[in-house]
């Protein structure tokens, strides 16, 4: 790629992102339903010409941002983690929760699992995507090596995860995020011995 084309390829990510940044904006002051294309030009300065340029109306607006947002929860989840390596949830540490780390960063996005009119799919696809990674990118054993149907155990624990993730949220972080981050580790020793990852 020559020096013009990566120039025009970080412009044209440069105007999307103002872009996801105003429609989040006006998510939150007017629900989504009641956003036009013009209010989210005028939100990020830009004119009507330019926004299709890169999006055919506001719904594919939409459904990048939500993509794009849960993608970047799947490939945080992995980083701490070598693929095949047992880890033992004595060993689990604040970076070992980069999924929550991921989640504080980017909070301006998903602060808008709290509204009634907010990104189409986001109250059912963040859960359903915590426990896609969970099914698809880790073995968990139980203490004890006890014996469960592991397609419940994973469903349980991932929406539990759900569950402090958005009592979190709802609170406006107001817990340091070192600080859920430990309690979810106390959490998790409770009833799981070890995890491995086996994404990529």
């Amino acid at each position: 790629m020559n020096n013009e084309s990566i120039v025009t390829s970080q412009r044209r990510s440069r105007t999307q992102e103002h872009l996801k940044t105003a429609l989040i904006k006006l998510i939150k002051e007017k629900g989504y339903h009641s956003i036009s294309v013009k209010d989210i030009v005028d939100g990020a300065a830009y004119n009507r010409s330019t926004f299709y340029v890169h999006y055919q109306d506001k719904v594919e607006l939409a459904e990048q941002l939500l993509s794009s947002m849960l993608q970047g929860l799947e490939d945080a989840v992995g980083k701490p983690y070598v693929p095949g390596q047992k880890v033992y949830t004595t060993k689990l540490n604040i970076p070992s929760f980069n999924i929550v780390t991921y989640i504080y960063e980017n909070q301006d996005f998903f602060e808008l699992i709290q509204y009634d009119d907010t990104l189409p799919r986001l109250h059912t696809a963040f859960p359903q995507s915590i426990l896609k990674i969970y099914n698809e990118k880790f073995v968990f054993e139980t203490i004890n090596n006890i014996p469960v149907n592991m397609d419940y155990f994973k469903l349980y624990t991932a929406y539990g995860f759900y569950g402090l993730i958005l009592n979190w949220i709802k609170s406006d972080f107001r817990e340091p995020k070192e600080e859920f981050i430990q309690e979810v580790i106390d959490l998790t020793k409770t009833h799981m011995y070890s995890v491995k990852y086996i994404g990529n």
